[in-house]
């Protein structure tokens, strides 16, 4: 007998297979889609013609069954994907030239994007959709009278009243930064609209001002070799030499002028009329920057020639590299591979301008973009992908940033070093250090020796102390870092002082495992010394000293045993920083323990604030202390300084957190809105979180406030005491110290 199921039983289930194989080709279908319109222009044996042909006759026959689908990926790519400007338009120009009313919706949801973007303050994708639509102009998607009026909307954002320059500067450089891609068609087309936009820009940049904030982000002080100059100033030069020009450019790649016979016939659209919206006291505009310059043509001697400063060719090449690494900076591998195959890389010299570019996001104030790693590591693997250049144009750039430390921002001194040791110690730490010799002669303080002193300590971090010494020559060795052993005072002092014997003691107690309240009891042993001097002393100095001295050497094996000894005797510590006074005390018996290796005292500092054992306000009074004088020109106490800072912010965010939170809960409990009552926050709760706030934030001000005073009383006493020895006030101590002032703002 025939297994096979009644004709009229298999009929039941055709239909269910059908739909289910009719869904899955459905979704199959939209993935390739999305494939391919993603990947257009990626590693392909065909031209970019060909393809952008092949996928607009694929997507026109598609369009009945995934028309949304199809506007969707298209618009979002547009934004997700700026290298690829040209090929996406030229797309929507073939789209539009086949099917017109294809065209007006891909520009009406590109419109909602726009607005949408601004509206979620995410400047950077509306601002690439500001260049987007000036090339659809090019592809004949969208009328140049349209455009010039949304170019004229943004820029009058200028005239607005009370509202921040950031504003006014982001709107006009949106409008600039389209004009590499769409300012000859308008010059052809509206020469007289153009050159009235123009003239608007230029008087508003003539009035703008820049002083305040073109000093605090330079990396230089000079302007010598290279100007430093405001990055809206220079993208202005950039383009008023491609107006000279006659608005001709010779680095974007316009697939769409292969097509011009089958776009010049299309219809066009008007863009609707946008006004951006209005200023919110909340929004936050993309911050003014100084344009980085490192090389030069004369820096560049064999092979192609450096565009020049204001050559707009410079800005599009440097701009295209901050988008690969943007896209890219999660994966070093990716990332230096895609830039080494950026397009037309034998017409510029590509290493020269990678190098600068990548020193430009490292030195970036008043924050890198990206964690210092990730230009390291990133610097690392372009070495290993090639060899025979890459390492040699690096080379050439931290010597040119060495010769030029003398004016270069002590931010970007620490952050150079922290790179510098980082990459050395990933080549067996070899460098060519007598070249640096004349280092040697100069003031300790000047940037030269500071700077190959914090590289070693930071190459200590990074190795062990022998071998930091073996790295350098013998006379490099007045820099190179004390071996990082912990000091114990009172096995040196004599034996028989009390002290001493009461650190014998405590040792031995620790070493039987006590609890800390046996701990505290043959601390009672000591006297207080200051009981001669106070009636009523607030702390017991010896105490503290004996106790942080013997319990820090006796977990001085690793970082772990110091902070199992931190959180077992956590109480003891408690009862002895009994006032500000006694916190200073502990920290300074830190000190005396760990003098010898900075990044420790760093990280036992971080974990006592957040154990609570030290407030913020009693390490920064430490850390201006006359007593800490001999280290306050040192890197690692102005680490110490803004961890400490950052401590007290994040404390006030997080509580400030917790109280929206219950506040809400509340006040859904009280309108009926959930239905776990009982778990929910009572009034006194709140109270008590905004009691913690209001303490938090009181603490957080005096925080500021001391370390202001302290910035303003060191630098009024340095001043004085040049004057009345008539001495120049502007030495490398002043300038060091400036800018330490400089970087806390920053913070």
């Amino acid at each position: 007998m025939s297994r096979r199921r009644p004709l009229d039983e298999e009929s039941d289930d055709r239909p269910r297979k059908r739909r289910r194989n009719e869904f899955e080709s459905e979704e199959g279908l939209e993935s390739r889609l999305e494939s391919l319109i993603i990947r257009i222009g990626e590693k392909s044996t065909s031209s970019i013609e060909t393809n952008i042909e092949g996928l607009a006759k694929v997507l026109t026959a598609d369009l009945d069954n995934s028309k949304t689908k199809i506007i969707q990926i298209i618009c979002e790519c547009v934004a997700k994907y700026p290298e690829k400007t040209c090929i996406y338009s030229t797309l929507i120009g073939l789209l539009n030239a086949k099917n017109y009313s294809i065209g007006g919706e891909i520009v009406e949801l590109l419109v909602k994007h726009f607005k949408d973007y601004l509206k979620a303050l995410d400047f950077e994708s509306a601002r690439l959709l500001v260049r987007f639509f000036g090339d659809l102009v090019n592809c004949r998607v969208i009328s140049s009278a349209s455009l010039m009026n949304l170019f004229e909307n943004l820029v009058d954002v200028s005239m607005e009243d009370n509202i921040p320059q950031s504003r006014s500067d982001y709107f006009v450089l949106s409008v600039l930064s389209a004009l590499p891609w769409v300012g000859k068609e308008l010059y052809e087309k509206k020469e007289q609209d153009l050159e009235q936009l123009l003239n608007t820009i230029d008087n508003y940049l003539n009035k703008r001002h820049k002083t305040h904030h073109h000093t605090a982000l330079r990396v230089w002080y000079s302007d010598t070799p290279h100007p430093q100059e405001e990055y809206l100033d220079c993208f202005w030069a950039q383009i008023s030499k491609l107006r000279s020009d006659k608005w001709v450019e010779r680095h974007i790649y316009r697939p769409y002028l292969a097509f011009d016979s089958v776009l010049c016939e299309a219809l066009q659209h008007s863009l609707p009329q946008i006004q951006p919206p209005p200023h919110e006291s909340n929004y936050v505009y993309p911050y003014p920057k100084v344009v980085f310059r490192l090389f030069d043509y004369t820096d560049c001697p064999e092979g192609p020639v450096l565009p020049g400063a204001h050559s707009i060719e410079r800005y599009l090449i440097e701009e295209h590299l901050h988008w690969i690494i943007d896209k890219n900076y999660t994966d070093r591998k990716n990332c230096a591979m895609n830039l080494l195959m950026f397009p037309n890389k034998h017409k510029i010299p590509l290493e020269y301008m990678i190098i600068e570019v990548i020193f430009s996001q490292m030195f970036d104030l008043p924050k890198s973009k990206y964690l210092d790693i990730c230009y390291g590591s990133t610097l690392l693997e372009l070495c290993k992908l090639q060899p025979s250049s890459l390492p040699q144009v690096l080379a050439q750039a931290v010597e040119l940033l060495f010769e030029r430390l003398d004016t270069m921002n002590c931010m970007c001194v620490d952050r150079f070093a922290i790179w510098f040791a980082y990459h050395l110690s990933n080549f067996q730490f070899r460098w060519s250090w007598d070249d640096w010799s004349s280092a040697l002669t100069l003031d300790p303080l000047h940037p030269k020796p500071k700077f190959i002193r914090e590289t070693l300590l930071r190459c200590l971090r990074l190795s062990f102390h022998e071998q930091v010494v073996k790295i350098i020559p013998d006379s490099f060795l007045e820099l190179a870092p004390e071996e990082p052993n912990p000091s114990n005072k009172f096995s040196a002092e004599d034996p028989d002082s009390a002290a001493s014997a009461v650190a014998t003691t405590l040792v031995n107690k620790i070493r039987e495992k006590c609890t800390p309240e046996e701990a505290l009891e043959v601390l009672k042993e000591l006297t207080n010394p200051l009981m001669e001097t106070e009636d009523e002393p607030n702390h017991n100095p010896i105490q503290i000293e004996v106790f942080v001295t013997v319990l820090l050497n006796m977990a001085s094996k690793s970082l772990t045993h110091c902070f199992s000894a931190i959180a077992k005797y956590h109480s003891a510590f408690i009862a002895l920083k009994t006032s500000d006074e006694a916190q200073i005390c502990i920290l300074s018996a830190i000190f005396e323990v760990w003098r010898k290796h900075q990044q420790l005292l760093v990280v036992l500092i971080s974990k006592l604030l957040k154990s609570e054992v030290l407030d913020c306000s009693s390490v920064a009074n430490w850390l201006f202390s006359k007593d800490n004088s001999s280290e306050f020109m040192k890197s690692y106490i102005w680490e110490i300084l803004h961890q400490t800072i950052q401590t007290s912010i994040r404390s006030v965010e997080s509580l400030e957190k917790e109280l929206e939170e219950s506040k809400e809960k509340l006040r859904k409990m009280e309108t009926g809105d959930t239905t776990q009552e009982s778990e929910g926050p009572t009034e006194e709760m709140v109270d008590r979180i905004e009691e913690r706030l209001e303490a938090a934030q009181s603490d957080q001000k005096n925080l500021f406030l001391i370390i202001f005073q302290r910035f303003i009383m060191l630098l009024s006493e340095h001043i004085q005491r040049c004057e009345s020895q008539g001495k120049p006030f502007k030495s490398h101590w002043f300038r060091w110290t400036i800018g330490r002032l400089q970087q806390v703002f920053f913070e």
